[in-house]
């Protein structure tokens, strides 16, 4: 079956040609009786040289399926940036969750202000008292705390 982000089988990528399932029938066909086998090995080393250039062209294709899903993406996302001194709330969770909170429980942690931005959307945290939390987090893990 051809892939939707190539538009080609698996099997042509790898062989250079179609998988054909044999059958053995006691009357030789139209399309049997008119192949001629020096034409058919022509056919075959013409698709064999040109293997790379459909590869190329799946792969092509396969890229701008990302770029355009990327582009959608980023569209829907509405993505925040800090700046040091920011205060910022944690989301909780698995890990950070308190015990026996239930599901009722606090899903934002106590405001945390920006120390350091170490890379795009990353950041260390401090608490109130200037301690470093011991990870770094992420935009999707942080919302603007207002004052």
């Amino acid at each position: 079956m051809a892939k939707l982000s190539t538009g080609e089988t698996p099997f042509s990528l790898v062989y250079g040609a179609e998988a054909l399932i044999l059958v053995n029938v006691g009357d030789s066909t139209m399309r049997y009786f008119w192949v001629n086998e020096e034409t058919n090995n022509e056919a075959i080393l013409v698709n064999l040289e040109l293997l790379d250039d459909r590869s190329d062209l799946a792969h092509l294709r396969m890229e701008t399926q990302k770029k355009i899903i990327e582009i959608y993406y980023n569209r829907k996302a509405n993505l925040c940036y800090f700046k040091v001194g920011y205060l910022v709330l944690r989301k909780v969770t698995q890990n950070t969750r308190e015990l026996n909170a239930g599901k009722l429980g606090p899903t934002w942690e106590v405001p945390y202000r920006v120390s350091t931005v170490t890379e795009k959307g990353s950041y260390e945290l401090e608490n109130q008292d200037g301690e470093k939390l011991t990870s770094n987090w992420s935009v999707a893990h942080l919302k603007r705390y207002y004052c």
